[in-house]
Formats: structure tokens, sequence, C-alpha cells
């Protein structure tokens, strides 16, 4: 059975605003969060494309990979994903071609074939492009080939881009992307940190139809887990509030700008609307260190995740970045 010193332990980072700020400290934030999880000892930093999203600043996701990396030195800096329906795949090739180019080898692609949008802001995106995820299969065959070595035969070509061989990721928060990631032998991120419902049976989908590939020869798991971590239980039931009010307000269509922690949840939400809250944060970590180390060790054994990769999404930076910090103390020592 895997140990906690056995697993990598990463970053998503959702970018998130607050009404009293906007999105300029927002961006800056997440560049001081890369730098500090940097020194933590994290593996990678990732970013999501959203759109149409008053409280997530991260729409235009190789821009700000752009900004993360040039910032930081050695950690891995990428996308948990591009939503590969919204663009067309040789524009997709030559943005991470390039920075590929300029990061070489710290740069990831994570794809994901949903919207991250509503269909309004999806035609908005796509226009002429149909961008049906129905297209994802055969648009991820042609990014790879894209990113992979120049053939003579080739019409069209990324530049930058051929011969980069950016790491790709299949995410998902269903079946489809763990079957065709283990049929690719691509490595696969499952949405845990919004969808834990399916992960046991999305981790048994991907290994079972796994092959071995030219980048993996066996497969590999990563999870998303939101964090709370404080120095004490109490702290962290404290600051979660904040996250619990911002998975209110996408349930119920509202903004998402970051709310400040309340002393209680009671008469913000209808009995309903906490259990789907929930439901949606059922892989949440929240919690001392001590009690953290207790869920994680029972996580890797249902699991036998290679890496997990944590999202933390609370109100003041500060108690971000401890956050992350007592969950690097508790996982990788130091």
């Amino acid at each position: 059975m895997k140990q906690l010193a056995d697993i990598k332990i990463s970053t998503l980072d959702l970018v998130p605003v607050r009404a009293d700020s906007g999105p300029a400290q927002s961006l800056r934030n997440s560049l001081d969060l890369a730098q500090h999880v940097e020194k933590f000892g994290y593996n990678r930093f990732w970013v999501a494309e959203h759109h149409n999203m008053d409280g997530i600043a991260s729409s235009a996701t190789s821009v700000l990979l752009s900004y993360l990396a040039g910032g930081t030195s050695t950690i891995r800096v990428g996308a948990g994903g591009v939503m590969l329906p919204n663009h067309a795949p040789l524009v997709i090739a030559e943005q991470f071609g390039t920075l590929a180019s300029l990061y070489p080898g710290r740069i990831d692609l994570g794809l994901g074939r949903a919207p991250g949008s509503d269909q309004m802001t999806a035609r908005a995106l796509r226009r002429e492009r149909s961008g049906s995820a129905d297209d994802f299969p055969d648009d991820v065959e042609e990014l790879v080939r894209y990113l992979g070595p120049r053939t003579p035969e080739q019409k069209v070509i990324a530049v930058p881009g051929y011969g980069t061989e950016v790491p790709i990721w299949l995410l998902g928060s269903s079946l489809f992307s763990a079957q065709l990631a283990g049929m690719r032998g691509l490595p696969y991120a499952f949405a845990s940190h919004f969808a834990p419902r399916y992960m046991h049976e999305a981790i048994r989908v991907y290994r079972n139809h796994f092959q071995p590939s030219a980048v993996l020869d066996k497969p590999y798991v990563m999870l998303g887990v939101p964090l709370v971590a404080a120095d004490t239980d109490e702290q962290a039931d404290y600051l979660a509030t904040s996250v619990y009010q911002r998975i209110l307000a996408l349930m119920r269509g509202q903004s998402l700008v970051q709310r400040p922690p309340v002393k209680t949840m009671d008469g913000l939400w209808l009995p309903h609307e906490r259990e789907a809250v929930g439901s949606f944060l059922g892989l949440a970590m929240v919690g001392s260190p001590e009690k953290i180390r207790a869920k994680l060790e029972v996580l890797l054994e249902q699991t036998e995740a290679d890496e997990l990769i944590f999202t933390c999404d609370l109100y003041e930076h500060a108690d971000r970045i401890r956050s992350y910090e007592l969950l690097a103390r508790t996982v990788l020592g130091g």
C-alpha cells in the first residue's frame, strides 16, 4: 500500500477573486502562491480555464502560465486544464509549444472535454467552430501530432510546438476521459475536488483500459482534493465557511466572488443545500495537520493514487499560504 511519503503533492489554483480587490490582485496572489509552494516542495502548479465567472481569473490560461513560469524556477507549471472544445488544436499546440520553448521541461498540458462555461459563453468563444465534445478524441490526437516530431509528409506544423513533446494529461469528472486516457496510455487526473462521486469507478476504468505508451509504461493517477488546513480543527472549520459559501453561490447561480468566513452557516443554506455542498466537497481535507494526515492515509489506501493536487479557496491569501505550508509539512516533512 502506498504511504504518504510515496506520493507527490501539487497545487491547483482557481485564482479566486475578491469583490474588494479584483482580478489584478488575484493574479498577483497566484504568482505569490506559486513561489511559496515551490519553496515548500510541491511538484506542480496548475490553473484551469474558466469563462464568464466573476470569481475566477484564469480565463486566459496560457497567458497566465507564462506569467507564473516566468516568476518561478523549478516547479512544473501547467493547465488543469485547457478546455479543448473551445479551441483549435493547432492554436493550443502553438501556445504550449511557445511555453515549452521558453521554459523547457516545466510545462504540463491538461485537457478537458467540457466547455468550462455555460452554453451561451461557449458559443461566444467558438463562433464558427462547432466545438463539440464528441470531437475530443480526434482533437487530442491532432494536438499530440502537432507537439510531436515533424514528419516529411506533414502539411501543417506548430511553430513553436513541433518536437516539444509537451506532456499531455487527460482530465475528467466522469468515465469518458478515464477510458480514453487509459487507451492512449496518458496520465489521468480526476476532478474529485468537485465530483468525488465517480472517483473510484473512474480510477477503475482508467486502470482497466490502460495500454502502455511512449510516455507511460503503467497507469498514473492524480486526484483533485479540496484543502482547508489550519493550526486547529476549529480554525479550519471557520475558514472553510468561505468555501461553503462559494459552492453554495455556484449552485444558486450567484456571483462567485469570495466571501469572508462566518461563525456559522446556519441561516445561509437550506438543509438540502447543505447536503449538496457536502456532496460536492466529499473529498475535502478540512482540519489540523493531524486530522488531515489521517484522512489522507485513508484516501491513499482506497485509491493507490500516485499524486494529489490540492485546491485551497480561502478568503485571506495568507490563510491559503499557511494551509499549503501545513500540508507540505504533513506530507513532505520539514
